[in-house]
């Protein structure tokens, strides 16, 4: 009659092992996941959004100094429409190194005017709720026809905005994203108006 063996261990070192196993395959998913979730974001940073940092009063208050934003780049690529009341991200006409963010008023072939602080654009006053009673400048401007490809821009806090009023137009070459989020600080989190 034979003795039975005793068992030597080799089940519960499997089930360790498949538990070792699933463990490090659970980190290996998580490890991929993490790491395409990384480099989506960045490609969307990248190529789509923008994080830039709002410096001057000159968008108040629908941007403070200090604030960030996201810009959209991809927008203006492919659709190409900017848009009258767009907060755009622009290179400063006369010094290309240097980026404004300000408000689209007046489109390619537009008539503009502002008139003791109220704008017209042709002939018509622009209604700007956007624009608070204690940030209007009360001076007035002449009519300008904005130039093919170019935009009239300025800036909410009208007293303290350096804009088309005075240096003219942008080109639309020098426009490169439309201010969509604010991120930072939390409390003002949310969408650009």
């Amino acid at each position: 009659m034979e003795t039975p063996v005793p068992p030597t261990g080799d089940a519960s070192n499997t089930a360790g092992n498949n538990r070792r196993s699933s463990w490090y395959a659970s980190f290996g998913f998580l490890f991929r996941d993490l790491f395409l979730a990384v480099i989506l974001a960045g490609v969307i940073i990248l190529f789509v959004y923008r994080p830039v940092k709002v410096e001057g009063t000159s968008m108040m208050p629908t941007l403070s100094d200090q604030e960030r934003i996201f810009i959209n780049q991809f927008v203006y690529r492919f659709t190409g429409a900017v848009e009258r009341g767009d907060t755009v991200v622009f290179w400063y006409p006369q010094d290309t190194t240097k980026s404004y963010v300000k408000r689209v008023i007046g489109l390619p072939g537009d008539r503009v005017r502002v008139d003791e602080g109220d704008v017209y654009v042709n002939g018509s006053k622009l209604p700007e709720s956007y624009v608070p009673a204690e940030f209007k400048d009360m001076a007035s401007y002449p009519e300008i026809r904005v130039p093919t490809d170019h935009y009239y821009v300025m800036g909410d806090h009208r007293s303290s905005s350096n804009d088309s009023r005075a240096w003219g137009t942008v080109p639309r070459r020098y426009i490169y994203g439309k201010a969509v989020f604010v991120y930072w600080p939390l409390e003002k989190m949310g969408t650009v108006r």
